[in-house]
């Protein structure tokens, strides 16, 4: 069974649309745990709604705060031997590549990027400051250190849960996580594989994404990544 992980915070607006591409793109079995900060978020009363139908989905608080914690709690709840999807809830994620994700884990792959860089993937809106710095990171370590993907920061990604519990999350800031357990895995030799992807930018709500606050986290996974 596919386990996805999806962070919300104030996602009222998104949640009905998120679960309609769910629904759409994804035919095998599978269960999807938002992670919650607090008890007023606006996402809950739509998600709750969605339960009573729904057994497949999970609300869980986050055991500390933000988007880095979220994903923590989410790893924690997740069984060994599956694949482990994480979306956001900002309707940014092409979901409708999950089936090819599942498929490149089921080949063996430990990590599975979604790749706004590499031929057939493509980026719709979004900062350009934020742009270019993640398209320089991620084409620069494929270029030149051979990390077998071009998008190094994309959170979109599905994970083998078995490598996941094999880790110890060392990331401090939110979304270099995904830089941080990319390099890991490519220290470790393990198979990783980039599926082209589309990234549209949020057309509802606030983006979460703290670029100057989380540079300095980026960095530290980049050069970690360069050292190889």
């Amino acid at each position: 069974m596919l386990h996805i992980v999806c962070p919300v915070f104030n996602e009222e607006e998104n949640i009905g649309p998120l679960w309609k591409e769910l629904t759409e793109a994804i035919s095998i079995p599978f269960v999807i745990a938002f992670i919650y900060d607090h008890d007023n978020d606006t996402s809950l009363p739509p998600i709750q709604k969605l339960m009573t139908s729904y057994p497949n989905i999970v609300l869980q608080k986050n055991h500390s705060r933000g988007v880095l914690g979220a994903l923590k709690t989410g790893f924690q709840q997740t069984s060994s031997g599956c694949p482990l999807l994480v979306i956001m809830a900002d309707l940014s994620d092409d979901l409708a590549i999950v089936p090819q994700m599942v498929e490149a884990w089921e080949s063996g792959a430990s990590v599975v990027v979604a790749s706004r860089y590499m031929p057939g993937g493509r980026q719709i809106g979004g900062g350009i400051m934020k742009a270019t710095l993640s398209k320089l990171a991620g084409k620069s370590l494929y270029w030149f250190k051979k990390l077998p993907v071009r998008d190094a920061t994309n959170n979109f990604r599905l994970y083998d849960s078995d490598f996941l519990k094999t880790q110890t999350i060392e990331s401090e800031g939110g979304f270099e996580l995904a830089l941080e357990l990319t390099a890991k895995a490519h220290k470790k030799g393990l198979k990783i594989r980039e599926i082209p992807a589309t990234w549209r930018d949020r057309s509802h709500g606030e983006s979460k994404f703290k670029l100057l606050k989380w540079l300095p986290h980026y960095l530290k996974w980049y050069l970690f990544a360069w050292s190889k």
